[in-house]
Formats: C-alpha cells, structure tokens, sequence
C-alpha cells in the first residue's frame, strides 16, 4: 500500500485527530502546523511528530506532502482549500465549507482544474447514529420516508471572535447533512424564518440580527425536511440531532446529544390495517467499529479503549469524538485517495449542504422569501 504523508492544520479541535492519523496504516508521515507555536511543539513532544511547519505557505510548497486536513477557523475555509487544491494536494476541510456561494463556487472550480480529491469533513455523517438509521434505511424499516428533522442547538457566546454574531444556518450543516442523505435527494429550495434578538454587540460582525433560524428543505425528490439552529442567548442542552419519520418506523434523537435514540414502530392490527398502536424504545447504538482498518479501530472509542480487552472495550465503550466518528471520516479521505475515487462527502455533496445553509440565511434576511440552493 502506498503511504500517504499528510499534514494537519489547527491543533485546537484538530488536535483530536492527530493520533488518528498517526495510527493509519496509510499515512507515512503527519506533519502539523497551529499558528500557536507553544500548542505545536507540546503535540509533537506528545506524539511524537518529526515535522512541523511555521507558515501555511511551507506547507503549500513541500512538495512531499500529498494531502492537508484543515481544522482553521471558519473565515478561513475557502482560501485555504483553494490554496491546497492549487498546490497539487488533496484537501479534507472541516465545515462548513465555505460561507458564501461564490466562494463554493471557487472551490468546485478549484477541485476540477487540480484533480485532486476535497472532502468535507462533516461528523453527523460518520456517527454510529448516522450508521444505525442508514442500515434501517438500506433493511427496509423506515417503509416509505415521510418527513426529515435536523437540529443543532449549542450557545457559543464564549467561543473564539469570528463565532459571535455568526447567522446559525451558515454553520448548519450537523443539521442539514443527515437530512439530505437520508433523502436521497438534492436540496432545491428553502424557505428560513430568523427568531428572536440579540445584543447589539452580537449583530455587529455579520449584520445578523437573529440567534434562532428555522428552515423548511425541498428536495427534488419531494421530500421535505424541516432544520433549526441555534447560536446564542438560547437557554437549551447541547443536540445535534437527526429525526427520521416513515411509515413503518421512525428514528428520533434522544433530548441531550449523548442520549439512546428513540425508535417507534407502527404495529398493525389482525385485520392488517393501520391503526393508534405503536412500539416505542430507546436504542443503544452499536459501535460499527468493523468497518475501520485494526490500528484505528480504537479511536471510536476514545479514551475507553482498554488495550489488555480490545473487543470488549469496543463494544461496550463509550463513544469517541462526535459519536465515534472522527477515525471513520479519516479512514474516508484516505481511501478516497488511494482508490482514486471521490470522498463520499466530496465538493457536490458537500456544496449542496453547506449552500442549503447559506441560502436559509438569505431566506431568513428575506423573512421567509423562497431562495433557490444553486447547483455544484
């Protein structure tokens, strides 16, 4: 197998996946850059780490580097990508994509003048939440898919600058992703309605004046969707939350993020016809940790992998990052690379949920007009 050297920017929250990438039988080498050089050296001392940069541009011009995984600030996003996907690299960015249709539509133009692959590295697509209902997707048990929910409430008043006053649908993609693959479909249009006030110091960075957006999806297939977002001055427990209602069955997220999944099954009478009667439990996920390569499998568990009771630990463990789901979106970009194949949440995809956001902003400024979501 070829190895695959790779380099990842950001050690605040990509700080969790530089031994991820460090265990994959596929990577050769992993250099890191954080513009905090003290957070840098503390990880390489850690890890283990030969190489670390001191610019972005060292990155973009070492020819030996095959692929960047980006965890920078959102601003940041779409130059950055470009950047990469001019050098000649393959690039893994975190979401949301970029913040403008314009800049989406560069980065599209980006990935097919390089050839190299991007992957939008979006969480809810990779956690064993995600994993269980689409298996019930692909056995049958949802029947005919009826209605779509997402939901990502979280108060982010402390975060770093460029967060505050941010419009919530522009980072709505927890909640916007797994509604469209579920689907099955392209989403077409949006109708947004914007909730609610804020600070006056909020409003100022992005003219935003809304801390609640509530958006209805059309799917070409017509299916709709419906997502809420909350950012600010929302008194609500953290969920990022998938709801998934069919005719014979339907998936709900528990209230707080960490919570079973709650499954309802129509149970039909002797005469077959359908009727009030239903089945309702609360699920424990399985870990899907199969489906990685050995080294890594253990990351799905974060810090409950006992080493001495692997299968155990896998089984029983606790979820790692977002729900066990960071090995698998490694794993993805990865292969995608060394199959020469898209990602699965590749520039298309991936632009169709980040531009679903942007456009449910738009709709939201328009108190609720149609907007369009534009093809990538």
């Amino acid at each position: 197998m070829k190895k695959l050297n790779v380099v990842l920017v950001g050690l605040g929250f990509g700080g969790a996946f530089v031994p991820i990438y460090k265990d994959h039988p596929a990577v050769g080498n992993i250099g890191i850059f954080d513009t905090d050089t003290g957070r840098m050296e503390e990880f390489a001392r850690t890890h283990g780490i030969q190489r670390q940069y001191h610019s972005f541009d060292e990155i973009l011009r070492d020819k030996e580097v095959d692929a960047v995984h980006l965890v920078t600030p959102i601003p940041l996003h779409a130059e950055q990508t470009v950047a990469v996907l001019d050098s000649g690299k393959h690039c893994a960015c975190t979401v949301p994509m970029a913040t403008s249709l314009e800049d989406l539509e560069r980065i599209t133009a980006a990935v097919r003048r390089s050839g190299k692959k991007y992957m939008m590295m979006e969480t809810t697509l990779y956690t064993r939440q995600f994993f269980y209902a689409r298996q019930m997707l692909e056995n049958g048990e949802f029947g005919k898919i009826q209605f779509l929910r997402g939901s990502h409430y979280q108060d982010m008043a402390n975060w770093p600058s460029y967060w505050m006053g941010l419009p919530p649908m522009w980072y709505g993609t927890h909640a916007i992703a797994p509604m469209r693959v579920m689907a099955g479909s392209r989403i077409q249009k949006v109708h947004c309605f914007g909730s609610g006030t804020m600070e006056e110091w909020l409003v100022r960075q992005y003219q935003n004046p809304y801390p609640v957006e509530t958006a209805i999806f059309s799917f070409e297939n017509g299916l709709k969707g419906e997502a809420t977002r909350t950012l600010f001055e929302t008194a609500r427990v953290y969920q990022e939350g998938m709801f998934i209602y069919g005719s014979e069955a339907s998936f709900e997220w528990g209230f707080a993020d960490d919570d079973d999944p709650v499954i309802t099954t129509a149970q039909r009478a002797e005469d077959g016809r359908r009727g009030g009667t239903t089945s309702v439990e609360a699920r424990v996920m399985p870990n899907f940790y199969e489906m990685l390569p050995r080294e890594i499998q253990k990351h799905t568990v974060g810090g409950n992998y006992d080493p001495l009771n692997p299968q155990d630990s896998l089984i029983s463990g606790a979820a790692g990052g977002h729900h066990g789901s960071h090995p698998h979106l490694v794993n993805e970009f990865l292969k995608s690379i060394l199959e020469d194949r898209k990602p699965a949440v590749d520039e298309v995809l991936g632009g169709n949920i980040t531009a679903a956001g942007i456009c449910a902003h738009i709709s939201a400024m328009k108190d609720g007009a149609e907007v369009v979501v534009p093809e990538f």
